[in-house]
């Protein structure tokens, strides 16, 4: 759907965005990025900021974009990781 847009399926003037976070200290994998700290090192040596993300790096990304500041971008990945991989 992310890529497509579900064209028929989505009302006229909706948006779409998909937001992609890198490595989160959360419960997703196993929590091994939270829980196992050699994996968390792996993650934090690529990542330009030096750490892995917690939930609340993501949080605020999704609210702002929510917000009718943001009304005018539709359809973009937006990519939340730190800088993972630059």
């Amino acid at each position: 759907m992310c890529r497509t847009g579900d064209k028929p399926n989505i009302r006229p003037y909706s948006r779409v965005n998909v937001v992609a976070p890198g490595a989160i200290e959360t419960d997703f994998g196993g929590g091994a990025v939270r829980d196992n700290p050699e994996v968390n090192k792996i993650f934090a040596d690529i990542t330009a900021l030096g750490r892995a993300g917690v939930p609340d790096d993501i949080g605020p990304m999704i609210a702002g974009l929510l917000s009718e500041d943001n009304r005018w971008v539709n359809a973009q990945r937006i990519e939340v990781s730190g800088g993972q991989g630059i």
